[in-house]
């Protein structure tokens, strides 16, 4: 069935059955349905099961407090179909008042933890959810931080105090037995681990449940490095909000702007430079590679491997450098701007970025015969913390993650953008989808990354770097220094910020760690009135005491380890 055939007879099929109304396209272009709450599970069902393509994963479910709009709230489910290349979005119009909404929880696992984010978040009540409570937030927290009536700066809230007697009441439901079912056997350990322990790479609580050396559950507390990255874009000009980006999946820098100013850059209908293009294509592959790095130094240490950490790091050293003399900036460049970058590429740079290439090829056997091929390392990861592709779609996993339980995606490849279709790159997959597959998998990204930045760097065209839509980019700053006009221009929108038309708009991109997106709602104004981050890390960590169960103590840390987040990128 030919593409516009097979959205016509979905269309039909919602309407008819679940009485869904089209919404008009968005800027994204994403067919959108509005259904009523009490038909929701059973679309969500038949989208997953029945329709053709089918949807089969969740990859996003979130909010949008209408307050300043039409009132009420607006719950959206993202919904991607791997088999078909697709996309669905639904959404759920629900009073402000006492917002109810049923759990998807039976159609997705994955729907768990984002619909504790509803209730946290906005206030939202899911019946039928196995354990609904705060997620980000602390259980004290008064209010719910993404409706438009909570405050958006810490200036504008009452000096924070915690009364001694509510401090010990909160202390209470840290319990060991508050995390036993009455059924199970009384024997059982409660083992409590972090949030401040060296294996779980920042500020992370795991509550694991043992019998004897054997997992028997293990349940993630996050939240502990909340900093409110969506809710501070609602304070934003869209080009102030990029410095922010940086800071979510800190280790990837512009991996993290560059589905920003796509979905920004989507809103606008803005042309972006090819060299422009270029230049983001070989810095996103250069912070590939220095993500990679570090998981491969972190992971190593996790599992007592002690001289890959120094080999990775010396290496990620070189490529800051280049990075340095390129950006100005090492981990958080905030170099990519609506529109195209920051600054043309400096004098020297192809011999800087040369020399690097030239001394990675020695330097991945060297990863190679320390970390894949160690006796050691292989004995610990083999047949440990097995994953399937079934099992991976359910719960939103992507990336590295996904492709090490066979399945060939990547968003460079099936969903083409930058110009990624112009470079010749394969995408490594493995098979087994066991914490060595991952590790397998990520290593060979790493050569191909090298391959794509070796492309761009000999093919690099000639031309401007940002768009000349005035509207929405900066002028040069050679401009602001002739013409009184155009520095009354730039001095407006610095300071003010400029306008962006109204419409909804996603950009999901490739990012080390899987897909990464940005949904921005825009109201027209300078700021965004509704920002959502989609990071790969948050459903990667609730998939935890899916590949630890059943298997020993020893093996927690190289599990957790083996799946590679950040834990900004998982609370944001």
């Amino acid at each position: 069935m030919a593409g516009y055939e097979r959205q016509l007879a979905l269309t039909t099929q919602l309407q008819a059955r679940f009485n869904a109304v089209p919404s008009k396209p968005p800027c994204d272009k994403i067919e959108t349905f509005v259904v009523a709450a009490e038909r929701l599970t059973e679309t969500l069902t038949f989208l997953k099961h029945e329709a053709e393509p089918h949807f089969e994963m969740l990859f996003d479910l979130s909010a949008i407090d209408e307050a300043g709009r039409d009132g009420g709230l607006t719950v959206f489910y993202q919904l991607l179909s791997l088999s078909g290349n697709a996309d669905l979005r639904l959404k759920i119009s629900l009073p402000a008042k006492a917002p109810i909404l049923p759990s998807a929880c039976a159609v997705w696992p994955a729907a768990n933890w984002y619909e504790r984010e509803l209730y946290d978040m906005f206030g939202i009540q899911v019946h039928g959810h196995p354990d609904l409570r705060r997620i980000l937030m602390p259980e004290y927290w008064e209010g719910h931080p993404l409706r438009k009536s909570h405050p958006i700066r810490a200036t504008e809230m009452p000096p924070y105090q915690l009364p001694e007697a509510r401090y010990r009441s909160i202390m209470e439901s840290y319990r060991a037995e508050d995390y036993r079912e009455p059924t199970e056997d009384s024997e059982e350990m409660i083992l409590n681990i972090g949030p401040n322990h060296p294996g779980t790479h920042g500020l992370l609580r795991l509550v694991v449940r043992l019998a004897g050396e054997e997992i028997r559950d293990v349940r993630p507390d996050i939240g502990f490095h909340h900093r409110g990255a969506e809710k501070m874009a609602e304070r934003q000009t869209y080009h102030s909000y990029i410095p922010y980006t940086d800071r979510i999946d800190y280790l990837s820098g512009v991996q993290n702007e560059l589905p920003y100013v796509l979905t920004v850059e989507q809103l606008a209908g803005i042309t972006v430079p090819q060299r422009a293009q270029v230049i983001r294509v070989m810095l996103c592959e250069l912070f590939r590679i220095a993500s990679h790095m570090v998981w491969i130094a972190s992971y190593s240490h996790d599992t007592g491997l002690l001289s890959p950490p120094f080999y990775a790091f010396r290496d990620r050293e070189h490529l800051f450098d280049v990075i340095e003399m390129i950006t100005g900036g090492r981990m958080h460049p905030s170099f990519f701007r609506i529109g195209g970058v920051a600054l043309d590429l400096p004098e020297g740079w192809h011999e800087a970025l040369q020399g690097f290439l030239k001394r990675m090829p020695a330097a991945i056997g060297e990863y190679q015969t320390l970390l894949v091929s160690n006796p050691i390392l292989r004995g610990r990861t083999r047949g440990i913390g097995i994953l399937s592709t079934a099992e991976a779609i359910d719960w939103g996993i992507s990336g590295p993650n996904l492709r090490a339980c066979g399945l060939e995606w990547d968003l460079r490849k099936q969903r083409p953008y930058s110009g990624y279709e112009h470079y010749d790159f394969e995408v490594p997959t493995a098979t087994e989808g066991d914490a060595l597959a991952r590790t397998e998998v990520r290593l060979e990204e790493i050569r191909q990354s090298l391959r794509i930045v070796e492309q761009a760097m000999r093919n690099m065209p000639s031309g401007p770097v940002l768009s000349a839509e005035a509207r929405y980019a900066f002028p040069r700053k050679e401009a602001t220094l002739q013409d009184i006009e155009t520095l009354i221009h730039h001095f407006i929108n610095v300071s003010r910020g400029m306008s962006f038309p109204p419409g909804e708009s996603l950009f999901i991109t490739e990012a080390p760690k899987g897909m990464n997106g940005y949904f921005v709602v825009s109201d027209g104004s300078e700021k965004p009135y509704r920002l959502r981050i989609r990071t790969p890390s948050f459903p990667h960590i609730q998939s935890l005491a899916l590949l630890a169960r059943g298997h020993l103590m020893a093996d927690l840390i190289v599990i957790l380890g083996s799946i590679d987040y950040v834990l900004a990128d998982v609370d944001r």
